[in-house]
């Protein structure tokens, strides 16, 4: 017991490191917290286009978020952190990771809009039209709520997940939680910070976690 304690939860070498692991903490929260608008806010973009397009102009668009939704994010931020400067665009290691994520979680994002979107009945579509709205306007003040009331456990359940894949950044030495533990580790030769970063990854989306489990067990007893 003795020597797990030492080897896993060794204070000496935590007091040590632990700024080490509050910067990676802040980066890693920092990343969550760019990239995860950006993938609501272009995943809701692609929805409603996807509602006032043409049947041909879907069938691409569909096309478009499989292939976003199936490409591995890892691969995709090797592509445009490693490949992208012989095209002449070379980002920096923060903005690649961000871009990846973004893109990678608008397949994700669109298509849970575009399921809520096409929940809601086209007697609310008339209805808004009865009462004067264009149909954009209609889309944005009465469709939209609605449909987003009705998706707000998936939209909660993949946004942890990409909470989660920020750990990605690490393939391009960006200094988040995971990547600082390991470098600490390094100095330390001990994997205390590993297990430091473990548990603070746990301690900050336990709740998150528990809060996304509620609201897909209300979302099931309101479809019974």
């Amino acid at each position: 017991m003795d020597l797990l304690l030492l080897n896993f939860a060794n204070f000496d070498s935590l007091k040590l490191i632990y700024p080490l692991l509050l910067q990676g903490l802040q980066l890693t929260l920092l990343l969550a917290i760019v990239a995860l608008p950006l993938s609501l806010l272009s995943g809701l973009t692609v929805a409603v286009m996807y509602s006032f397009s043409g049947p041909a102009i879907r069938r691409l668009m569909m096309i478009v978020i499989d292939l976003l939704r199936a490409f591995p994010v890892l691969v995709l931020l090797v592509l445009i952190y490693y490949s992208l400067p012989f095209f002449g665009l070379t980002l920096g290691s923060f903005t690649a990771v961000v871009v990846a994520l973004v893109i990678n979680n608008t397949g994700y994002f669109s298509e849970i809009f575009r399921a809520g979107l096409e929940s809601i009945p086209k007697g609310q579509h008339e209805a808004a039209a009865a009462l004067g709205f264009h149909k954009f306007r209609g889309m944005i003040y009465i469709i939209l709520p609605q449909a987003v009331r009705k998706v707000v456990a998936p939209l909660a359940s993949n946004s942890l997940e990409l909470v989660k894949t920020t750990s990605i950044a690490s393939l391009v030495a960006l200094p988040e939680l995971l990547r600082s533990a390991r470098v600490a580790q390094e100095q330390t030769y001990n994997p205390t910070p590993l297990t430091a970063a473990a548990v603070i990854f746990f301690l900050m989306l336990w709740p998150f976690s528990h809060w996304v489990s509620r609201l897909e067990r209300k979302a099931i007893v309101g479809r019974a």
